[in-house]
């Protein structure tokens, strides 16, 4: 029986560290080109030799002369403002629907998860339209908007989770003690769903970071793209520079991977909470 378990988990591990390599490949792939000359990238036969002689400022020529350093600076203005909205106005709406105890707080609750069943690509003319009639078309106030408001209901649904497992003698003691609903929200609630906030705020960063979509519909100025419409634009120019393109893919995806990395303990503990009760 000992040998038939420690059999499994030779084989788990061994198998997870095969896939963890095959996804990582083209990872690798785009750090080598990234640092190679075009002359090495031209000669070599295979694309995960590593450089010969590293070329850092080929993340230089992608920061500057490619522009990466305005559409990094314009994915920032879109994604902390959306994500921390989005974090903010979910645990007010999961609270409500959780302790204020509202008639239809079942409807309401069906009404956010049906909204997430909801293809984007049948929204695309509608929130097209209704940007340019409310004139936040290609503003970042207009994109950032609407991601608070398309990612809110996953956003709810995700907390709401987590606040029903929060004993419910802990808000009516605050009730009776005569506390207020938004003091019991600001010093009771918050602090114990920290963890699924942060696992939350991960996952709504990358998201929004990574978002092509919406980005394509509500922004149409060079001067306000994300990151994302910005590799496209730099690809008309450095089509042929395979280096410069793969020097600014890695750094579009910098931030996600050091936001990951700094928060990956609240992130495990947030998925993991709530999961196992009294």
């Amino acid at each position: 029986m000992k040998k038939s378990k420690k059999f499994r988990k030779i084989l788990f591990y061994t198998l997870s560290t095969i896939l963890v390599i095959i996804w990582m490949v083209p990872f690798f792939i785009a750090i080598f080109t990234s640092l190679k000359t075009m002359d090495e990238i031209s000669m070599s036969k295979n694309l995960w030799s590593p450089p010969k002689v590293s070329k850092f400022n080929n993340y230089i020529k992608a920061w500057k002369e490619a522009n990466i350093e305005k559409y990094f600076r314009n994915t920032l203005i879109i994604t902390i403002p959306a994500t921390l909205g989005a974090l903010f106005l979910s645990t007010l709406s999961a609270y409500a629907i959780v302790w204020l105890r509202l008639k239809y707080s079942k409807l309401i609750l069906m009404i956010f998860i049906g909204g997430m069943l909801i293809p984007f690509q049948m929204l695309l003319i509608p929130v097209y339209k209704l940007s340019i009639d409310l004139g936040i078309y290609d503003r970042f106030i207009g994109i950032i908007l609407f991601h608070v408001a398309f990612q809110l209901g996953f956003c709810t649904f995700f907390i709401r989770n987590f606040m029903i497992t929060i004993p419910k003698e802990l808000v009516e003691a605050a009730y009776v003690d005569g506390a207020k609903h938004f003091t019991i929200y600001k010093s009771i609630i918050l602090p114990l769903v920290v963890p699924a906030l942060s696992a939350l705020g991960i996952l709504e960063f990358t998201w929004i970071w990574n978002d092509y979509l919406w980005a394509l519909v509500l922004i149409q100025s060079d001067a306000k793209k994300p990151i994302t419409l910005g590799l496209v634009n730099i690809q008309g120019e450095w089509i042929s520079s395979w280096n410069i393109l793969a020097a600014a893919s890695i750094l579009a995806a910098v931030i996600p991977i050091i936001v990951f990395l700094m928060f990956q303990r609240y992130f495990i503990e947030g998925l993991t909470m709530g999961s196992v009760k009294g």
